[in-house]
């Protein structure tokens, strides 16, 4: 078998290369170190954009429970009821009695052992244990913080000196 060498400079003197290939080329590389940092930005903003609309979300559902405990406040018998159950209040002439041990026997909690003065070993495996309460919080799921937006315009910095 002959082993065939090739020239590179023969195969170079072949190739044509026309000044408007060499325009082209240089203007798609441009275009790539232009277009790189701006579309790292968007991609930044987007996310941006997403986080603050969700914590728009979860802020509109607070407001909505808070406007709901404001319509339940506004509601004369609701108060009523909250000053007797939380506050213990009664109107003039009523009688109030309270029931001790009202439960039956069976249904009465039962004493409990005084405990131990010796000391117990647990026979667990902590190490199993840590490696699943690991891989249990790495896969819950991260909540949307609600405090704080980024400020758009950066601070001025101060000169060194």
């Amino acid at each position: 078998m002959t082993e065939r060498r090739v020239d590179v400079r023969d195969w170079l003197a072949r190739v044509r290369v026309s000044g408007f290939v060499v325009i082209m080329l240089g203007l798609v590389v441009l275009g790539t170190f232009v277009l790189v940092p701006t579309v790292g930005t968007y991609m930044d903003q987007r996310q941006q954009i997403q986080a603050l609309q969700s914590a728009v979300k979860v802020s509109q559902s607070e407001v909505e429970d808070l406007q709901m405990q404001r319509d339940r406040w506004s509601d004369p018998a609701y108060i009523r009821t909250q000053a007797r159950e939380r506050l213990g209040y009664t109107f003039p002439g009523e009688v109030v009695y309270l029931i001790d041990n009202d439960l039956p026997a069976s249904a009465t909690p039962q004493e409990q052992d005084d405990v131990s003065e010796d000391v117990g070993q647990t026979r667990t495996d902590w190490m199993a244990q840590l490696v699943r309460s690991v891989a249990a919080s790495g896969a819950a799921q991260v909540a949307v913080p609600t405090i704080g937006v980024p400020d758009p315009t950066p601070a001025p910095e101060t000169p060194a000196g």
